[in-house]
């Protein structure tokens, strides 16, 4: 089944944006989709890169020719900044309304721009959802090869998500020149993917990787800034102990973590938990987005992890009208020790929710009002905005 049968949930702003998400997402496969009769500029064109890097105005001569109250796209923006002056202007002189995609925003960052002061809304595209997937969606599946559209559809995901990664190093990292030490970033990437779900110890990092403790924040920020990443914060609240401040790393994506790692076989029960636990925590991270299509949005994600005792809740979501405490685990049966962190949260003030994601098939709830929801049902909840 190919990917372009999925309907993607992110929702399309009235005016200009840029949307932003990790290679393989399906960004451009979608802006054709929802924009047939846009002007589109790849820029992975490497003559029409050229040209434009040599001279941008010409992008500015192209943009001339598109008549009034059109849309253009343009793919993979991030590879000329400068660009971005041209769509300023017109914008400004024409109000044309521009989809700007691309990986990552770090090159636009550090460039200078200000991505059009507000002139345009950021959004961000994720692997597919389940909700996409909707009848295709298959956990196991998804535990093993990830949700991408690139692999989903692939007949031979492990060679896809082998390949995946070759590709990332070579036209994400080499040829945007995002790191001088491509060799030690290679090294990195496999000891950071040891680390998705956990607490982050860069020193531990950068000793195992062969570089520098500094070298490592910087690959780390690469890593979120190109989505293939994203941090969990500690929430910080002051409940007799003192928290940790450290935040967790998540890869946003199972089958890509594990094609770093090359462990590209039915994952074992000890690499289940760490990857539910990701899945779970990245719909949780869409949700938080503007326009992501899924649940409500949040005023925070965060993990609570008390420094004394070892108790831990693996996420907490913040609203306006309280927290909601999700526990995951990756197995048929909930134990009490399992259930040691969403008791010790029921002090936190304002907890309204405590929830354990099981893969178990009946929802129950304990003495103590502790919800114990499947993995289906939990997913059901997030989506209609109950979580």
């Amino acid at each position: 089944m190919v990917d372009n049968v999925y309907s993607r949930r992110l929702q399309v702003p009235a005016r200009s944006f840029f949307l932003f998400g990790m290679r393989g997402a399906g960004k451009s496969t979608w802006a054709h989709r929802v924009f047939p009769d846009a002007a589109v500029f790849d820029l992975l064109d490497e003559g029409l890169y050229q040209d434009w890097l040599r001279d941008p105005r010409l992008f500015g001569a192209e943009l001339r020719r598109v008549p009034d109250g059109r849309t253009v796209v343009v793919d993979e923006v991030q590879r000329l900044p400068a660009l971005l002056n041209e769509v300023h202007r017109f914008i400004e002189m024409r109000g044309l309304r521009f989809v700007l995609l691309g990986s990552s925003a770090r090159k636009l960052k550090q460039a200078g721009t200000n991505l059009l002061a507000g002139r345009a809304v950021r959004r961000v595209m994720y692997p597919l959802y389940p909700f996409e997937l909707g009848p295709d969606f298959d956990l196991t599946k998804v535990l093993r090869f990830g949700s991408l559209p690139v692999i989903w559809s692939s007949p031979v995901p492990e060679e896809s998500l082998e390949a995946y990664v070759r590709l990332y190093l070579s036209q994400e990292i080499q040829a945007e020149a995002l790191v001088r030490n491509l060799p030690g970033f290679a090294r990195f990437l496999p000891v950071a993917a040891l680390f998705h779900g956990q607490v982050l110890n860069v020193s531990s990092l950068a000793r195992d990787a062969g570089v520098a403790r500094s070298t490592v924040a910087g690959y780390l920020e690469i890593l979120v800034d190109t989505h293939l990443a994203w941090m969990l914060p500690a929430y910080e609240a002051k409940l007799r102990v003192k928290e940790r401040r450290h935040p967790k790393l998540y890869w946003t994506d199972a089958g890509v973590v594990r094609a770093v790692r090359r462990e590209l076989h039915p994952p074992g029960e000890t690499e289940r938990g760490p990857l539910l636990e990701g899945f779970v925590g990245t719909l949780l991270a869409a949700a938080g987005e503007s326009g992501s299509g899924i649940g409500r949005p949040h005023d925070g994600l965060y993990y609570w992890a008390p420094s004394e005792g070892g108790t831990e809740v693996d996420f907490l979501v913040r609203r306006r009208d309280g927290f909601t405490a999700v526990e995951v685990k990756a197995s048929r049966v909930v134990a009490p020790v399992d259930l040691k962190g969403l008791r010790t949260i029921a002090d936190l003030k304002g907890v309204r929710r405590r929830i354990v994601v099981f893969l178990g098939e009946r929802p129950h709830e304990t003495a103590d009002g502790i919800e114990v929801l499947p993995i289906g049902d939990f997913l059901h909840e997030l989506d209609s905005g109950a979580v």
